[in-house]
């Protein structure tokens, strides 16, 4: 189809979507032990807690990546693969260039990435959630790296589409879940929304720089080994993450303090 006509369809799965929500039923609202705390200061006591940080950073080099392939990956299989040949399976399934590649990987992207985030989510709730996102950008990195410095083929993009696709938004259930994890559900939304903001600023600068660095030299490489950079980064940003409640840590530190006070007071070994 054209593209506008694929908007055109896109609208119209919007407007049956909106016709569905009023069959959708929720049960009454129940008591909850929420926090009565107000929300500007739950607020203000996240963004004094480093783990927060960490967590917002992280989520940083997830937009960038993201929004760098979905903008730009087609373009550069279109300019750095090779030809497809007309023995292999691309090419009797009707794929028989490179741009018609380009638009398949984003589709073996998205496909992926249905098992992939359910894959995490269901890992979300029986192992440590940040040592499972440093995995994930770890992994991320390395597929990148890999795909970079090995000669772009047919193969290998389906490769990569696969593999990057399988960890495309693992990373939202892990980092939302953190979030409400930490800091509780009252406010879960508000917080995860401050965290979000910085996948969207990983997102822009994924795309914008993407187009600048190839205006500049023509090329992408630059802005793939900044992907690599910022995974890792990631990775490593996510291992002092501190993942219990923050009620618990008070509890913890209050606790401590009337041990050493218990003890004789401040400033004794």
């Amino acid at each position: 189809m054209p593209w506008q006509t694929v908007f055109v369809v896109f609208a119209g799965i919007i407007l049956v979507s909106m016709f569905a929500l009023q069959m959708m039923r929720a049960p009454e609202r129940v008591q909850t032990t929420a926090s009565d705390e107000p929300m500007g200061l739950v607020i203000q006591r996240a963004l004094k807690d480093p783990t927060f940080w960490f967590i917002f950073i992280g989520f940083f080099s997830c937009g960038y990546q993201l929004a760098f392939i979905t903008a730009h990956f087609p373009a550069f299989i279109t300019e750095m693969c090779g030809p497809i040949s007309p023995d292999s399976l691309l090419y009797v399934l009707g794929v028989t260039s490179a741009s018609g590649l380009g638009a398949v990987s984003i589709a073996i992207i998205g496909f992926f990435n249905i098992g992939g985030t359910l894959l995490a989510g269901w890992l979300g709730h029986r192992f440590s959630r940040k040592y499972l996102l440093a995995v994930i950008y770890l992994l991320r990195t390395l597929v990148s790296a890999a795909f970079i410095i090995t000669l772009v083929t047919p193969e290998t993009v389906v490769l990569f589409s696969v593999a990057m696709g399988s960890l495309w938004l693992a990373t939202v259930p892990l980092t939302s879940g953190l979030v409400a994890h930490i800091y509780g559900l009252k406010y879960m939304g508000t917080l995860y929304g401050l965290v979000f903001f910085s996948h969207q600023l990983g997102g822009f600068l994924g795309v914008w720089l993407g187009g600048a660095m190839y205006d500049m030299y023509n090329d992408y490489t630059i802005v793939w080994w900044v992907g690599v950079g910022v995974g890792a980064i990631s990775a490593l940003i996510h291992l002092p993450v501190k993942e219990f409640p923050w009620a618990q840590r008070t509890q913890m530190a209050q606790a401590q303090h009337a041990e050493v006070v218990r003890g004789g007071g401040f400033g004794k070994p």
